[in-house]
This record gives structure tokens, C-alpha cells and sequence, in this order.
């Protein structure tokens, strides 16, 4: 099997992964991991100056830095206050997978309508792939699993409707770092991966929207009932 570093999930053309400047893009990505581990609490203020300092920067990186948190919305700006840590909580996990709910049918469902051959081939190589990792790398099934959906999502027409797909699932897939996968999740996963390849290749448009839809919710959940078990576990 390939090393992790031979394999990494990239945005759909035309959709940069960050859409800053080398400098800008590596301060979001210490502030990001920063707020996602809780080194940055909730609500903590962020100061340019001070961050720039912490990362021995400019200034303008980490202003460029934080608006980009802001449009993932790692960031909340509040008038005559500035820039502070949204936090990251199970209302924060809720909205964004709904809000995939809501799109990823709509796109599964037009991919099944112009699925050809190749891409029927290439999301059943990447299944092999995920099956043959079984979630012995927890990193690598991550950006299979992300590789597989974006083989389906990355020629959809609406470009703001794949876009708005991409960095909600860069939001999910950093907080799910946190978590292992449950046997019960794992074993949905595989199943609903090969369920969908099949509606695909029959042209049941209408059924691999349905999947696709639970599928989402299900990871969804998953977050959700990790981070209700680390709450009970704290207050314990």
C-alpha cells in the first residue's frame, strides 16, 4: 500500500484550498489547529498584533489569516470588538452537516445523470483503496473518503454550491480528527460507499440522492455523539 504522503485529496478545479497568499495560508493553517485543539478558547479575543507576534509575522498575513477562518466560521467579527474564536460546539457541527444534507443530494443527483465509464472506474478505485486501508490510517481514509466525493461533486455547474461542499467538509473533517471511528461507523461507511458505485452505475439518480443523504447525516451524528460523550466525560 502507498504511504500516506503519496495520496492527498485536492478541492474540486477551480476552488483554491485556501485562497491566500504561501504566508497567509500557513498562519490560518497554526491559528485553524490552534482553535480546532482548543489552544485558542472559545470566544478568546484574537488580536492581529499578538498573533503576529505568536508567529513571528507581519501583521498582514494574519489579518488575511483570520478572514479566511471567518468564511469557514472558525471566526466570528463583531463590531467595535474585533475578531474572536467561534466556539467549536455541537450547534457549530449541527449547522454545517445539515447544511450538507441539504447540497449533497442535489449534486449526487446530477452526477448520476452525467456519470460516464471513467468515473464509475475512478470511484471504484478509490474504494478499493479506502477497503484496503480499513481505517488502519485514520489520516489516509480522510482524504480517500474526501477523493470519493469529490469525483462525484467537482464538474457540478454550481460552483458556489461546490465550493460552500468543500470547506464545510474541511470544517467536518478537521473537527472528526479528534475521534476515532466506531466499528458501527466504519462498516456504514464501506457499505453505503459500494450501495452508492451501484446507484450510480444503474442511473438511480433519485436513490444515491437518498443515500447520499443519510450518509451525511450518519457522519454527522457521528461528530455529534463523540463530542456528547467527551462533554458527559468533562462534567463527570
Amino acid at each position: 500500500m502507498a504511504e500516506t504522503s503519496d495520496f492527498k485529496a485536492k478541492p474540486p478545479v477551480g476552488i483554491d484550498p485556501i485562497g491566500a497568499s504561501s504566508e497567509g495560508a500557513s498562519v490560518y493553517e497554526l491559528i485553524r489547529e490552534d482553535i480546532i485543539e482548543g489552544r485558542l478558547a472559545a470566544n478568546e479575543r484574537l488580536v492581529v498584533t499578538d498573533l503576529a507576534r505568536r508567529h513571528g509575522t507581519s501583521t498582514n498575513p494574519v489579518r488575511e489569516a483570520l478572514q479566511l477562518l471567518r468564511g469557514e466560521g472558525f471566526v466570528i467579527f463583531t463590531p467595535n470588538r474585533g475578531a474572536r474564536v467561534r466556539p467549536i460546539d455541537q450547534e457549530f457541527v449541527r449547522d454545517i452537516y445539515e447544511i450538507g444534507v441539504l447540497i449533497e443530494p442535489a449534486l449526487t443527483r446530477w452526477f448520476v445523470n452525467m456519470a460516464t465509464v471513467e468515473d464509475i472506474a475512478e470511484l471504484e478505485r478509490i474504494q478499493g483503496l479506502i477497503e484496503e486501508n480499513n481505517f488502519t490510517d485514520t489520516f489516509r481514509h480522510s482524504e480517500l473518503d474526501t477523493a470519493f466525493h469529490t469525483v462525484m461533486y467537482q464538474r457540478h455547474y454550481n460552483r458556489h454550491a461546490a465550493e460552500l461542499w468543500w470547506k464545510h467538509r474541511e470544517v467536518l473533517r478537521a473537527v472528526s480528527r479528534r475521534f476515532n471511528f466506531t466499528l458501527a461507523r466504519r462498516a456504514a461507511i464501506m457499505r453505503e460507499h459500494r450501495e452508492l458505485i451501484a446507484h450510480v452505475k444503474a442511473g438511480n439518480a433519485d436513490e444515491a440522492a437518498e443515500l447520499v443523504a443519510r450518509h451525511v447525516e450518519g457522519s454527522g451524528r457521528h461528530i455529534l455523539e463523540h463530542m456528547r460523550a467527551r462533554s458527559a466525560a468533562r462534567a463527570g
